[in-house]
């Protein structure tokens, strides 16, 4: 036993292996969910007093299997997969080597499975594979606890009942469904990032570090990079790039993240590989004025061919108007105009007003800065927004 292991490290690193390995195990995620908790409120009690064991993860599982035992010892309806258990609990050894079992990127794609409503799942890879409470998680989506929990609850019913199955998919798979895996992660860093929580961004990047250990696929490689590079700017968060200080920006994860965007583009492309080289472009720039801003509207040429949206459209038109002017990035704004996802879009109406203001029209600059205040969705957003209005009426 040791005692200089930080405790909750330790928790912090074996909770995702332990449970994917009762999931597995057990076929079960509620059980699975309840045992590692029995198994971890056992540690608390014991670790402290006797040391944190040389094989944490290894005095974890056993100590789990032996909770599942107990539980379905009280319930005659699991009679028969408590015999099969109990036989297994005996024999077992601890697993071997340090560590359990590494079967998370199996607990990825179950949390992330298409038969699960979208908004399902980052918040069930959050408490399955981050280990946030269900209070934790509605705190990174807004929302009551009482919606996440029924969300929560909700896709594990759904889990069970459509037998979804605890498996990696076969390669023929893999390019229909890593895609939902991705944006399950992605949309945890985006929350993060939109409520400025510098720990739900890095825990985001934690999830991606360990879904690229396990699979390094091209895309999951362009995901972490893309991650990293914006991460990266944390500490001088402005709402305009060229309003930041630079000095402030984190040069080795901007260095790990280019060399990962190099990586993911390497013999393809794909969307997020693609979104990273554009931020890499930014963040290597000296300067804003540096800024190699034909490089990025190529780089948005070739996003706009991968994913043909609006928004993807709007971004490529902001970039023409650094490259070729306001009046240029403008005339495509206005081209966009009738596209219904950008109706209610704040950054839309944002990029307009910006634009409107470069061109001294005033009036209407205004005028679209009222319109971006009414949709935007946080006070950091709108407080943005009423100085960049109060700036224009004060020009007008």
């Amino acid at each position: 036993m040791s005692r200089a292991v930080n405790v909750e490290q330790v928790f912090r690193e074996e909770r995702g292996r332990l449970l994917a390995t009762l999931v597995k195990r057990f076929g079960d995620l509620d059980l699975a969910e309840e045992v590692t908790s029995d198994a971890i409120e056992a540690a608390l009690r014991h670790w402290p007093v006797d040391g944190v064991p040389d094989r944490p993860g290894a005095w974890l599982l056993t100590t789990a299997r032996r909770k599942a035992v107990d539980r379905l010892r009280r319930d005659r309806v699991h009679a028969a997969r408590l015999a099969l258990l109990q036989v297994e609990v005996d024999r077992a050894d601890p697993p071997a080597g340090d560590a359990l079992p590494d079967e998370r990127l199996e607990l990825f794609f179950t949390c992330a499975h298409p038969a699960l409503p979208a908004e399902d799942r980052g918040a069930l890879t959050l408490r399955c594979l981050a280990g946030f409470t269900t209070p934790e998680v509605a705190r990174a989506y807004l929302v009551p606890v009482a919606t996440m929990q029924q969300r929560i609850v909700r896709a594990k019913k759904k889990i069970r009942e459509a037998r979804i199955p605890f498996r990696v998919p076969d390669p023929h798979e893999l390019p229909e469904r890593l895609p939902g895996v991705l944006q399950a992660v992605y949309s945890i860093f985006t929350e993060g990032y939109a409520a400025q929580r510098a720990d739900l961004a890095e825990e985001a990047i934690r999830l991606a570090r360990i879904l690229h250990g396990l699979l390094p696929d091209r895309e999951v490689t362009g995901l972490l990079a893309l991650m990293l590079l914006v991460h990266a700017r944390r500490d001088a968060r402005a709402e305009l790039l060229e309003d930041q200080d630079r000095a402030l920006w984190d040069r080795d994860m901007i260095a790990e993240g280019s060399a990962l965007a190099e990586r993911a583009l390497t013999g393809g492309y794909g969307p997020y590989g693609v979104q990273a080289a554009i931020n890499a472009v930014h963040d290597e720039a000296p300067d804003f004025a540096s800024t190699d801003w034909p490089q990025i509207v190529a780089l948005y040429d070739v996003l706009l061919k991968l994913v043909p949206s609006p928004v993807v459209a709007l971004n490529r038109a902001a970039a023409i108007a650094m490259r070729d002017g306001p009046a240029a990035g403008l005339a495509l704004l206005d081209e966009l105009a009738a596209e219904p996802k950008l109706r209610d879009y704040h950054p839309y109406r944002a990029a307009r007003a910006d634009l409107l203001h470069r061109l001294g029209r005033t009036t209407e600059a205004a005028q679209a800065y009222r319109e971006a205040i009414a949709l935007a969705g946080t006070g950091s957003e709108q407080d943005f927004l009423r100085r960049r209005l109060t700036a224009t009426e004060e020009q007008a």
